[in-house]
């Protein structure tokens, strides 16, 4: 078999580094079904199976190597294999959404009552940005104030895939933000950055002094989760939550969830979630459908 791959390998017109990944490939097919194995259907088969833990790319180019060497060598039913092929690939079903709501909730709720300093004013406005936004985090760092209409409250930004889109705001985190922003009037009265030009929400440690400076995400996920190794403690731990029960996707997971609840149309949660696929925001559709509905009422509310 060595002999007709090396046949099979010096006909190729590839760059070297594919056809170097096909020659590892092959050798690895060869490891698997022995150097004297016929090139037939169930050789090829034994040879799907074996790589089925591979990573997705992996299995790819090793199969278009074989299946190249297989067409060189006129051996095996291409048909066949090419339905084999397909069965081995199948994409597998997509995870369900999964987040723990109550924890997210219950973050929610404690975020929604602080007050006092200017990281409390900020860590409020911002968890409810996350929460009634369905923005990601970053997205949400790099807000400037200009971006926002503050009478439509809404705001136009470029999100993942460098796309424009509309995000709506709710009373709540636009009233949050405003009193940030009003209490932050104070850090630097005489500062020559344009208010619009401002970041929606900056940085208050020691290092920012008293200079208006944006938050990176990593620092404001520090704020919000906290950082044990440097003795911060986050907000979630201060609303009495688990820090390791919430992610940094779980607000937006929240939101998209809250918005498929209240209206049950995945067009309109689709749009509000900025996703490009209705199959991604399907992945939310488990949380109180018509099915769960249906199947209270026949195992729980029968008599």
């Amino acid at each position: 078999m060595q002999t007709q791959i090396n046949h099979f390998l010096d006909t190729l017109d590839l760059s070297q580094n594919t056809i170097a990944a096909y020659r590892y490939g092959l050798q690895r097919f060869m490891l698997i079904v022995g150097e004297d194995a016929p090139l037939n259907v169930e050789t090829y088969e034994t040879f799907l199976v074996a790589i089925k833990g591979f990573s997705p790319s992996t299995k790819q180019i090793w199969r278009s190597a074989v299946l190249g060497l297989y067409t060189f060598c006129k051996s095996g039913d291409l048909a066949e294999m090419k339905g084999i092929t397909k069965h081995y690939t199948r994409k597998q079903g997509k995870r369900m959404v999964n987040f723990n709501r109550e924890a997210i909730e219950q973050v929610i709720e404690y975020c929604s009552r602080l007050n006092g300093d200017l990281p409390a004013l900020r860590d409020r406005a911002f968890v409810l940005t996350l929460a009634d936004t369905g923005l990601r985090i970053s997205e949400a760092c790099a807000l400037k104030r200009g971006d926002i209409d503050w009478q439509e409250a809404r705001a136009i930004i470029i999100g993942k895939g460098d796309k424009q889109a509309v995000i709506r705001f709710s009373n709540r985190s636009i009233q949050a933000m405003r009193e940030y922003h009003i209490a932050c009037a104070s850090i630097e009265p005489n500062t020559r950055l344009p208010l619009n030009s401002q970041p929606v929400f900056a940085r208050h440690d020691i290092r920012a002094s008293r200079k208006i400076k944006p938050i990176s995400a990593s620092g404001m996920w520090t704020s919000i989760k906290g950082d044990p190794k440097q003795g911060i403690k986050g907000r979630i731990e201060e609303a009495g939550v688990d820090r390791n029960l919430v992610r940094i996707h779980d607000f937006r997971h929240y939101f998209v969830t809250m918005t498929y609840l209240a209206k049950g149309n995945l067009k309109l949660s689709q749009e509000l979630a900025r996703h490009n696929s209705i199959d991604t925001t399907n992945r939310y559709t488990h949380f109180g459908g018509e099915a769960d509905i249906a199947y209270d009422e026949i195992f729980n509310r029968r008599k």
